[in-house]
């Protein structure tokens, strides 16, 4: 192929395109002109690309292209419309559709968590078995309530949020084959049995729970829909129901969970700056745990209230 006599035959519609492509505005005539053009153009790049792959001329050519289509198209714009609907009705009501689910979740991880700091706390040898005497001291006369200060509150409400970010976002993501859940859900659920068994069994359950519950009661709420939101996506391949195929649930249950992902990346935010800014705080232990009791008990009234507003897509589960 001449490339020099194809570019000759067709540059002057090139021109015309990128023209086109570049105003805000177009008549009718124009936009009908703009598509012709864009579908020619598509065409040329292809013939360049398979005939005389000229570099510069694909290049240029790709990007006359893709202008046009962007212009065709339109270009997502910011709005804040859309923030207000994803806050005040898309995430709630996603969160609420999985409520059995995590419902279950914090339940079972509560009742196993509490059953295990009774038995660590009652069982000396268990404790010297996970750490020796030394460690145990040292743990609760100075790392537990140190853990909490230990950096500047801005880093440390960073360093939180982020490890809990990841570990709801790999419940949301593992989810779909189940087991790795589970097994995320059982490791943080010994970590706090232990510990707090440690805590209870040497005297300081008051200052465990005192320094736990004023970020913990949001925090570990955050995972439990995490969790229990990536298992009902799981359980949605697994027993689809009648009218669906497997992928079609599939798809169903991951899209109405997306919007939890996102926001529970705001929820853990709060968290953090919670166990950052109340838990180390000098404020008398009922100041601490009532602030954290008030900021859990709005969330959840946020999910009942603003949860009703069901965007379409999104069903109980």
């Amino acid at each position: 192929m001449d490339l020099d006599a194809y570019v000759n035959e067709h540059g002057g519609q090139w021109r015309r395109l990128e023209r086109l492509a570049r105003r805000r505005r177009l008549p009718a005539a124009e936009v009908d002109e703009l598509v012709a053009l864009y579908q020619r153009a598509g065409t040329h790049l292809s013939v360049i690309r398979s005939r005389s792959p000229d570099p510069a001329l694909v290049a240029r050519l790709t990007r006359i292209v893709l202008s046009a289509r962007a212009t065709l198209t339109g270009t997502p714009v910011f709005s804040w419309r859309a923030v207000g609907q994803f806050f005040t009705a898309d995430f709630p009501a996603a969160v609420r559709a999985a409520w059995r689910w995590w419902c279950a979740v914090a339940t079972v991880f509560t009742v196993l968590s509490l059953a295990l700091m009774q038995y660590v706390a009652g069982h000396p040898e268990v404790q010297t078995a996970m750490m020796s005497p030394q460690d145990i001291d040292k743990l609760v006369n100075q790392d537990f309530a140190g853990y909490y200060s230990q950096y500047g509150p801005q880093n440390f409400a960073l360093e939180v949020w982020t490890h809990n970010a990841l570990l709801t976002g790999a419940c949301l993501a593992a989810g779909v084959v189940l087991l790795p859940v589970l097994y995320l859900l059982w490791g943080n659920a010994v970590n706090l049995g232990v510990v707090g068994g440690i805590m209870i069994g040497n005297g300081h359950g008051a200052e465990f729970f005192g320094l736990v519950t004023p970020h913990g009661l949001l925090e570990l709420t955050a995972v439990f829909v995490a969790a229990g939101t990536g298992l009902r996506v799981g359980w949605s391949w697994i027993a689809p129901g009648p009218d669906r195929t497997r992928g079609q649930s599939l798809t169903a249950a991951a899209r109405s969970a997306m919007p939890v992902a996102l926001g529970l990346a705001c929820v853990l935010a709060v968290s953090g700056l919670l166990e950052a800014f109340v838990t180390p705080s000098p404020l008398p232990t009922a100041a601490r745990v009532g602030t954290g009791l008030v900021v859990w008990l709005a969330f959840l009234g946020y999910v009942v209230v603003c949860g009703r507003r069901r965007p379409s897509g999104i069903g109980d589960g």
